[in-house]
């Protein structure tokens, strides 16, 4: 005689609710570490980040005016 149908893996929590997925423990440290990793963005990568941006934009038009000469009127 052969089964139709196969176990289901997972019980249904409806028949068996001690056996249903509880949430995962949050974690104790979780806020510690968001908290320190908001700190080290705001005080050490956004800075270093927006003077990298305006030191690169900084050196494009300083080697453009190099090739391309200084802005402004053509001599006459």
């Amino acid at each position: 005689m052969s089964r139709r149908h196969s176990p289901d893996p997972s019980p249904d929590p409806a028949r068996f609710p001690s056996r249903a997925a509880s949430p995962p423990l949050p974690d104790p440290g979780a806020k510690r570490r968001e908290i320190a990793m908001f700190l080290v963005l705001a005080v050490v990568i956004w800075p270093i980040l927006s003077v990298a941006v305006v030191g690169g934009y900084g050196f494009l038009v300083w080697m453009s005016q190099l090739i391309m000469g200084p802005p402004g009127p053509p001599p006459v």
